[in-house]
């Protein structure tokens, strides 16, 4: 890999943290009443989106969308066989709940997305139109035409859910 392809992936996670980190400011200054600097992050954070999916084209990283597929496929399952599975190991040992905690939500619905995504995979072309409801306490996604009555990850109620289309 040459130093430039290197610099695109690493400008690649930047922006794509730095939209992530600005969406969680924007939404703080929001709960603070700081609706004008609320606004601010997040059209920075659109920003980072674009200059992110503009190194990744640059990277050849956007393929088809069976290979898209594919590629979620394999990440999510390295998430949550390999990755998360050690980080839990180590903040257990660490003694840090909150960490292990974090995390085993995160395995959980990885697990979750990497079965959603072989689904999408195998139905490729034929797919039925679903809706998809998010939990805001854990991130688990479920398909249907309403959220279930609790989470089935973090046990939060179904006003948890909300529905992304």
């Amino acid at each position: 890999m040459s130093k430039t392809e290197e610099n695109l992936w690493e400008a690649f996670a930047g922006e794509s943290q730095a939209n992530r980190k600005y969406l969680a400011f924007a939404a703080k200054a929001d709960a603070e009443g700081f609706k004008q600097v609320a606004k601010l992050f997040r059209a920075a954070a659109e920003a980072e989106t674009i200059h992110a999916h503009n190194h990744l084209r640059e990277l050849k990283g956007i393929k088809s969308t069976k290979e898209n597929l594919e590629e979620a496929v394999g990440g999510e399952t390295h998430e949550f066989k390999s990755m998360y599975p050690a980080m839990i190991d180590e903040a257990k040992a660490a003694g840090l709940n909150g960490a292990v905690r974090t995390f085993q939500y995160a395995n959980d619905v990885e697990k979750l997305h990497a079965g959603l995504y072989q689904k999408a995979l195998e139905n490729l072309g034929k797919n039925e139109d679903t809706d998809y409801w998010v939990c805001k306490v854990c991130g688990n996604t479920v398909e249907g035409t309403e959220p279930p009555e609790e989470c089935a990850v973090c046990k939060a109620k179904k006003m948890a859910f909300y529905k992304v289309g």
